[in-house]
C-alpha cells in the first residue's frame, strides 16, 4: 500500500495567507491538532494546533513560517514510513507530496491505524502464539513446517528484539482459531511459548472461572 492511495479526501490544507482563526477552526472541525500549508500548491510545512494557541487570532499564517516543521512522506512511499513519521513526531496528520514537492493531502492518523491493524493482520480471524528466544535459534522455515504439520499456515510473522533481554519476540498469527496443538508442537520442539491466544484459551479461561465459582459456592 502506498501513501498516495491514503490520502483522506476530508481533511483540508491551509494557505500561506490563511488566518490563525480559520487554521483553529478547521483543526477544531477536523479533530486533528496539525494542518499542512501550502503556497501555489508547493508544501511549505506543517503547523501545529500549540503553535496557533499561541499567535494573535487575527495573524496570518506567514508570519508563524518559523513555526512551521517539515515532515513528509512521497505519494509513492510504502505507508509504513507514514506511520514511522507519524509516530516519531506525533502527529496527527502526514503530508503527501509529489516529486515536485507539490502538496497532494494528509494521512490521518486514524487511517495509518487502520491500515497498520490490516496489514498486521489484526482483523483476521486466528490465533495468536508469541515465542522468545536466542537470535540465532530463529527460523522462519522450522516454524512454518511445524505450523503446517498441524494442518495450519501462517498468515503473518513479526519479530521484536528486546534489548532488555537480548531475546527475540516472534510473534505469529495462524489461520486456526483452535491452537492448542500448535502450541503443544512448539513445546515439544524446546520454543518457549510466552503467550498464545485462540479458542482453546478462551475456552480454558471460561472452564477455570466455572471452577472458582463453583468452589465459591461449595458446589
Amino acid at each position: 500500500m502506498f501513501a498516495g492511495q491514503l490520502i483522506s479526501n476530508n481533511v483540508p490544507q491551509l494557505h500561506f495567507h490563511d488566518k490563525v482563526s480559520k487554521a483553529l477552526q478547521n483543526m477544531n472541525d477536523f479533530h486533528v491538532s496539525h494542518l499542512p500549508v501550502a503556497f501555489d500548491d508547493k508544501y511549505l510545512g506543517l503547523i501545529s494546533e500549540d503553535d496557533l494557541l499561541d499567535a494573535d487570532e487575527d495573524s496570518i499564517l506567514e508570519n508563524l513560517h518559523n513555526h512551521f516543521i517539515k515532515p513528509f512522506v512521497k505519494d509513492q512511499d510504502h505507508f509504513l514510513l507514514a506511520v514511522k513519521v507519524a509516530r516519531d513526531m506525533h502527529l496527527s496528520v502526514v503530508p503527501v507530496i509529489n516529486e515536485e514537492y507539490e502538496l497532494l493531502g494528509v494521512i490521518a492518523e486514524e487511517e495509518l491505524f487502520r491500515q497498520l491493524a490490516t496489514f498486521t493482520g489484526a482483523e483476521e480471524q486466528g490465533g495468536l502464539i508469541m515465542l522468545e528466544m536466542e537470535r540465532k535459534d530463529f527460523s522462519a522455515g522450522e516454524l512454518n513446517r511445524l505450523i503446517e504439520s498441524n494442518d495450519a499456515y501462517l498468515t503473518q510473522l513479526n519479530t521484536w528484539f528486546d534489548p532488555s533481554t537480548q531475546l527475540l519476540l516472534v510473534t505469529i498469527r495462524i489461520n486456526k482459531v483452535e491452537v492448542s496443538d500448535i502450541v503443544a508442537t512448539l513445546q515439544r520442539h524446546e520454543y518457549n511459548v510466552k503467550y498464545y491466544f485462540g479458542e482453546e484459551l478462551y475456552k480454558n479461561e471460561l472452564q477455570n472461572n466455572l471452577e472458582h465459582l463453583m468452589n465459591y459456592l461449595g458446589i
